[in-house]
């Protein structure tokens, strides 16, 4: 099933794709071409959550850090 998924929205990207790039091309390719921009596509957005990730987690812990020397110079250094 999930094949056929994959084949069904790369026919949609590819045909998509094909029109706003203005290229004409036969149904196997533009399948083709949409399978292809959707396995990339998906390469793409996976290494960017992953970048995204590590850079939210790291901005999270400044944060915080800085919240709790705050917090500690708010009330314990007294």
């Amino acid at each position: 099933m999930p094949i056929l998924i994959l084949i069904v929205i790369g026919a949609a990207a590819g045909f998509l794709a094909t029109r706003f790039m203005r290229v004409q091309t036969d149904v196997p390719t533009t399948i083709a071409i949409g399978v292809g921009g959707a396995l990339l596509g998906w390469l793409i957005l996976r290494f960017l959550v992953s970048i995204t990730g590590w850079v939210a987690a790291f901005i999270g812990a400044v944060i915080g850090a800085m919240a709790l020397i705050w917090l500690w110079q708010k009330y314990v250094s007294r």
